[in-house]
């Protein structure tokens, strides 16, 4: 299926490893021209695919990123706000630690639409926030992270709305256990991680597996695309049954 995305701008937070360097190389494979925004400048740095190294947490940062993405390749086409990490920031780590959790897994998702939009106006492109099924499950022992997820549900829907007048379409992507390297590390630390990734696998309904970071990038990947035309406003998990399908299947 052709996804009409060649020579489309796109534009990635965390664009580096994981989920993130998934998205790049599916995007790529759809002819799309891409830039990483990131600590780390993105292993896959080509003619196509061009890095902006920053920190997220800097608005400053997240201006750049949108002004040499423009600077580079002529428009915007597409935001993939994918940044985060599940810090473990409790209830017993205090006012400061959950406002410095906020900020770095939704603060700057906020400031990268906002530096975005009048480029995506123009260019009636697309947002795909990835979120996490902890916005809807709980986890325990992650009230920062949970409630920046939260909030990443929220102002899908508020920004769907707000710039459907502009055509530009808003959708978000629920990942629940998916195998990347920074899971594997904390699978490693873990006392017996044969045992620990085997139980994890059970929980899931669908094939009893890992989601790959291969899946969610295909899911954002349509998305983006023309093929999702009149798509907005919407959460779709990728995450093989886990979140909703009844635990006893598992069990």
């Amino acid at each position: 299926m052709n996804l009409e995305l060649h020579h489309k701008v796109v534009l990635i937070t965390g664009g580096s490893s994981g989920i993130g360097r998934a998205l790049v190389k599916m995007f790529r494979e759809e002819g799309a021209r891409v830039v990483c925004v990131d600590r780390d400048a993105s292993p896959d740095e080509c003619a196509e695919v061009r890095s902006c190294r920053g920190d997220l947490n800097e608005p400053e940062t997240c201006r750049r990123a949108v002004d040499e993405a423009v600077a580079q390749f002529g428009s915007l086409d597409v935001l993939v706000n994918n940044a985060g990490c599940n810090d473990s920031v409790g209830l017993d780590a205090g006012p400061e630690a959950f406002a410095k959790s906020l900020q770095a897994n939704l603060g700057h998702y906020y400031t990268m639409a906002h530096f975005a939009q009048p480029h995506l106006e123009r260019s009636r492109g697309a947002i795909i926030n990835v979120g996490s099924k902890v916005a809807v499950t709980g986890q325990g022992g992650t009230s920062g992270y949970a409630a920046a997820k939260g909030g990443v549900l929220a102002l899908t829907r508020e920004w769907a709305l707000e710039l459907a007048a502009k055509s530009v379409r808003v959708n978000a992507v629920l990942p629940a256990e998916v195998w990347t390297p920074l899971y594997e590390r904390w699978l490693q630390a873990q006392s017996d991680p044969v045992a620990e990734k085997q139980r994890i696998e059970r929980s899931v309904p669908l094939g009893a597996r890992f989601t790959t970071a291969e899946e969610i990038a295909n899911t954002v990947v349509f998305l983006a695309s023309a093929r999702s035309a009149h798509t907005t406003g919407q959460i779709l998990f990728v995450d093989g049954g886990y979140t909703h399908l009844d635990r006893r299947a598992t069990s």
